[in-house]
C-alpha cells in the first residue's frame, strides 16, 4: 500500500509539473501577444499624429521637384555619385542612397514650409551640414551605442566566469569561452527552455557572444547597418526591430536545433538586413528611378548586379552560421521578422502632388495604406511568433521537426579532413 501511494504521489506531482509549464507557456505566449498588440497601437498613433507637407497649385509641386533635383546635382557636386555607373552596391550602399533621398527630400519639405510661412531661406549645403552634424540629436544612435556597450559587458563578463581562458579552436573557433560558460549565462539551450521553463533564453542570447570574433564582426554590423537604421527611423522602431527580430529567431533555432547552444546578435542583425530590405523595396523606384537619379533607364544587367551583391552580403554573413555557437536558423528568423517589420514600421517616401483641398481625403486614403500594412504585418508577426512558441514549448525539448536541418547551422571543417582532423566540431 506504502508503495502504491508512493507511486501515485509521483504521478501526481509529475501531472502537477506538466500543468505548471504549460500555464507557464501560456501566460509567456500571451505576454508576447500583448506586446505585438501594444506595437500595433503604437504605430497607429504614430499615422494619427503624422503630418505632411500640401502643395495648393501645380506650381508649387513642381517647384518642389525642382528643388529635389537641385539637391541631387548639390549632393553629386559635393560627394560624387548620382549615375548609373557609379550607383552604390550592396545592402549598406543602397541604405545610404536612399538616406540620401530622404535628406534631400526633407529639406525640399523644409523650404516648402519656410516659404509658406514666410520664413529665412536655408540652403542646401547648411541643411546637409546640420543632418550630418556629430551634435545633432538626429544622428545620436542611442539603442546601438546601448546594444554595443551591453554587449562588450557581457563579453567581459563571459570571458571573466571562464577564468579568462580561451577554448581550443577545434571545441569554439570564435577564441572565446566554453558551452557550459555560454549555457550558464543564458545561451539559447532548448532542454532548459521547454522542460525547466527558463523563457529568458529566448532573450539573452541576443547580447552574448560566441568569442571575439564573433563579437567583433557582430558590433561592427550593429554599428554601421543599427546606425544607419535609427538615424533614418528613430531609436524606437530600431529597438522594435532588434529585439522583435532576435526573439523570433530564436525561437526558430530552439525549434529545428534544440541539440545545439547557440549565441548571439546575429538574429538582430539580419533583423536590420530585413528592415533595410523592406525599406529598398517600399521606394524601390526612388531608388532606381531616373527621374531622382537624373540618370537614363537601368538596364537589366545593372539592377542583376545590384541583386547578386545583396545575396552576397546575406550568403556571406550565413557562412559565419555554419560554425559552432551560431546558427543560420536564427539569422534567416532574423531576416523575416526584421523584414516583416520594416514593411510595417517604415513609411513609404512620396513624391505624390498634395493639396490642402483633397488633403483630408489623399491623407485618409494614405493613412488607409499603412494601417493595412501595419494590421497585416502584425497579424503575420502574431500567428508566426504563437504558433512557433506552441509547437516549441509543447515538445519534449530534445526532437526537431527537420533532424536534417542541422547541416545548414554547422558544418564540421574542413569536410576533406579526417574526423580527428578536422578545425573545428559542431558539439551537441
Amino acid at each position: 500500500m506504502m508503495g502504491t501511494s508512493a507511486t501515485t504521489l509521483n504521478n501526481n506531482n509529475d501531472e502537477m509539473t506538466e500543468d505548471t509549464q504549460f500555464v507557464k507557456a501560456g501566460l509567456f505566449i500571451y505576454k508576447v501577444n500583448t506586446l505585438v498588440i501594444m506595437q500595433i497601437m503604437v504605430v497607429e498613433f504614430q499615422l494619427e499624429k503624422h503630418s505632411h507637407i500640401y502643395y495648393d497649385t501645380e506650381e508649387d509641386f513642381l517647384c518642389r521637384k525642382q528643388d529635389l533635383k537641385y539637391a541631387r546635382l548639390k549632393r553629386k557636386e559635393a560627394y560624387g555619385g548620382g549615375n548609373e555607373s557609379n550607383l552604390p552596391l550592396g545592402i549598406l550602399g543602397l541604405y545610404e542612397h536612399l538616406a540620401n533621398i530622404r535628406t534631400d527630400i526633407e529639406w525640399a519639405d523644409t523650404v516648402a514650409s519656410r516659404k509658406e510661412s514666410s520664413q529665412k531661406y536655408v540652403s542646401w549645403s547648411d541643411f546637409d551640414d546640420w543632418k550630418n552634424s556629430p551634435s545633432s540629436m538626429n544622428n545620436m544612435p542611442i539603442f546601438t551605442y546601448l546594444i554595443v556597450i551591453v554587449s562588450t559587458v557581457m563579453m567581459f563578463v563571459a570571458m571573466s566566469k571562464n577564468m579568462w581562458k580561451i577554448e581550443p579552436i577545434s571545441t569554439n573557433p570564435m577564441i572565446g569561452p566554453s558551452a557550459q560558460t555560454l549555457i550558464g549565462l543564458g545561451a539559447k539551450y532548448t532542454d532548459y527552455i521547454v522542460n525547466q521553463g527558463q523563457y529568458y533564453r529566448l532573450v539573452t542570447p541576443m547580447i552574448l557572444h560566441a568569442g571575439w570574433i564573433h563579437y567583433i564582426l557582430n558590433m561592427i554590423a550593429i554599428y554601421a547597418i543599427g546606425s544607419a537604421i535609427e538615424i533614418a527611423h528613430g531609436s524606437f522602431k530600431t529597438a522594435v526591430i532588434f529585439i522583435c527580430s532576435s526573439i523570433g529567431g530564436t525561437i526558430l533555432s530552439a525549434l529545428f536545433l534544440p541539440e545545439y547552444i547557440s549565441v548571439g546578435a546575429s538574429g538582430g542583425i539580419f533583423g536590420f538586413i530585413g528592415a533595410c530590405l523592406a525599406d529598398i523595396v517600399l521606394n524601390w523606384n526612388l531608388v532606381f528611378g531616373q527621374e531622382y537619379n537624373l540618370t537614363e533607364k537601368q538596364d537589366f544587367w545593372r539592377k542583376a548586379t545590384i541583386v547578386i551583391f545583396l545575396a552576397g552580403d546575406i550568403a556571406l554573413n550565413c557562412m559565419i552560421g555554419l560554425t559552432p555557437f551560431v546558427d543560420n536558423f536564427t539569422h534567416m528568423g532574423g531576416l523575416f521578422y526584421g523584414f516583416v517589420c520594416g514593411i510595417i514600421m517604415i513609411e513609404k517616401i512620396t513624391l505624390e502632388r498634395r493639396s490642402r483641398s483633397n488633403s483630408s481625403n489623399g491623407n485618409s486614403s494614405r493613412n488607409l495604406m499603412q494601417a493595412s500594412r501595419t494590421i497585416i504585418g502584425c497579424i503575420i508577426i502574431l500567428l508566426c511568433v504563437k504558433f512557433s512558441l506552441l509547437y516549441l514549448l509543447t515538445g519534449d525539448g530534445e526532437t526537431s521537426p527537420c533532424p536534417s536541418c542541422m547541416y545548414t547551422s554547422c558544418v564540421e571543417f574542413p569536410p576533406w579532413k579526417p574526423v580527428d582532423q578536422k578545425w573545428w566540431y559542431c558539439d551537441k
